[in-house]
């Protein structure tokens, strides 16, 4: 059974989201690096990119809600503040 990767459904809550491609072009990079990490296994990769995107806003000073990106993901926000917080330590990124 193949294995989604994460990156490919960034693009995809971004768009359905109506965030920046700047922050859609961070999330990917920080998403590879957090698979380098290990931090996306086992993870729901819809939840994974939600957060990041999440994640990526927030450090570009982007207006956006963890509802919204829950939302666009069809996730609940429990799974982005978890997801996000799980990212945070792997990537060694403070609050954000």
């Amino acid at each position: 059974m193949p294995i989604d990767d994460p990156a490919d459904y960034i693009t995809k809550v971004a768009e359905n989201a109506k965030v920046s491609s700047d922050v859609e072009g961070l999330a990917i990079k920080l998403i590879r690096e957090a698979k380098r990490n290990y931090a996306t296994t086992g993870k729901d990769p819809s939840g994974l990119a939600a957060a990041i995107l999440y994640l990526s806003a927030r450090m570009l000073k982007e207006k956006v809600t963890q509802a919204q990106l829950a939302k666009a993901a069809n996730v609940t926000e429990v799974t982005v503040r978890n997801r996000k917080r799980d990212l945070m330590k792997s990537l060694y990124l403070n609050k954000a």
